[in-house]
């Protein structure tokens, strides 16, 4: 993958585009992975959310749409 860099100068209106450094690169490259690792996280909160979710709905023997009707 190709790492680009845009420099924006507002006084002049300049535009400069150019390749990203290896240090620049190796900063984009661990903020991904902090980024891949809190999604994963966060999926597997969910998932474990969900599923005690429908063990409890399991234990009352009752259907999410029912226990929507309770709570409404």
């Amino acid at each position: 993958m190709t790492y680009k860099i845009t420099e924006s100068f507002v006084e002049t209106g300049e535009v400069i585009e150019r390749e990203a450094t290896a240090d620049e690169i190796k900063m984009f490259q661990a903020r991904e992975k902090k980024f891949a690792d809190i999604d994963k996280a966060k999926l597997a909160q969910a998932k474990t959310k969900a599923a005690a979710k429908a063990a409890l709905l399991d234990r009352l023997g009752i259907t999410a749409d029912e226990a929507k009707l309770l709570l409404s």
